[in-house]
């Protein structure tokens, strides 16, 4: 079943449908925004009582109410300033450690950190990794997990298989292929690595800093040099997909996180040492 649905996915325009889905996505007359908003709350079961806006009639279009923002202090971060923050509300659907530069995806497939996240993977080889599976329901805006400078980043061009349990299960290099953003931050224990992963349907990265406007032509190399306080917003999705997060070796350490588990924003996954 997982083949045939990758093998489905393979055949399909998975660029020009993503950008019809972003250009409905971003459309705000009533008739259009209202109808798909009412639809998709009620096929997923979104809750709106964390939002700061509540009412479905607030949002300008499907997409302004997809990366919806949260009330002030709906996810209170750790006290203890060693905590490592989760980076986005989720699933975890992988995680331990990065061994001779490569990552498990699913089925005891592993891919190259190298080929996800390019030069900016140096560092990071006997380390640890976490992937986070962000559903539809759930909230899309991601986060750093620490104070930081957000020193280099790559926009990567490539394919938008859809990255649910079924395709990271048929599609092997899945996150090596799909645009993605990776970011390297810097933080006063030492750098993370935090990668936004794109996928079908998802009509943009979007990012409050000022960096490449998805979907992405040819890679390209930023030094944002953009200061971060803990738990600042560094990006957006529009609708579900994956994020990344690499810690290097001897500088920190994640929790022990299971496959399955659910996560929130600001919650801690791990330390630094």
């Amino acid at each position: 079943m997982d083949e045939a649905f990758a093998a489905v996915q393979r055949l399909l325009p998975q660029h020009a449908l993503t950008r019809a889905a972003g250009w409905l996505g971003s459309a705000t007359a009533p008739w259009i925004r209202m109808p798909l908003m009412r639809a998709f709350s009620a096929a997923y079961k979104v809750d709106l009582t964390e939002a700061e806006r509540g009412d479905l009639a607030d949002y300008r279009s499907f997409n302004d109410f997809f990366t919806r923002e949260l009330k002030r202090g709906a996810r209170p971060l750790p006290e203890d300033e060693s905590a490592i923050c989760c980076p986005a509300d989720g699933t975890i659907s992988q995680s331990g450690r990065i061994e001779d530069g490569r990552m498990l995806q699913a089925k005891g497939w592993r891919y190259s950190l190298a080929g996800l996240a390019h030069e900016l993977a140096e560092g990071f080889d006997d380390g640890q990794f976490a992937t986070i599976y962000l559903a539809p329901r759930d909230y899309h805006r991601v986060h750093v997990p620490a104070m930081c400078r957000l020193t280099a980043a790559r926009a990567i061009p490539g394919t938008l298989f859809s990255v649910n349990a079924a395709t990271e299960n048929a599609v092997e290099g899945l996150f090596c292929r799909n645009e993605r953003l990776v970011c390297r931050l810097r933080t006063g224990f030492g750098d993370l690595l935090l990668v936004l992963v794109g996928a079908l349907i998802v009509g943009s990265i979007a990012t409050p800093w000022p960096g490449p406007q998805s979907p992405y032509r040819r890679v390209k190399a930023l030094e944002p040099a953009v200061s971060l306080e803990r738990g600042a917003e560094l990006g957006r999705f529009l609708l579900g997909s994956t994020v990344i997060l690499c810690c290097p070796p001897g500088t920190c350490e994640l929790d022990a996180l299971k496959t399955g588990q659910k996560v929130r924003m600001g919650m801690p996954i791990g330390r630094f040492v």
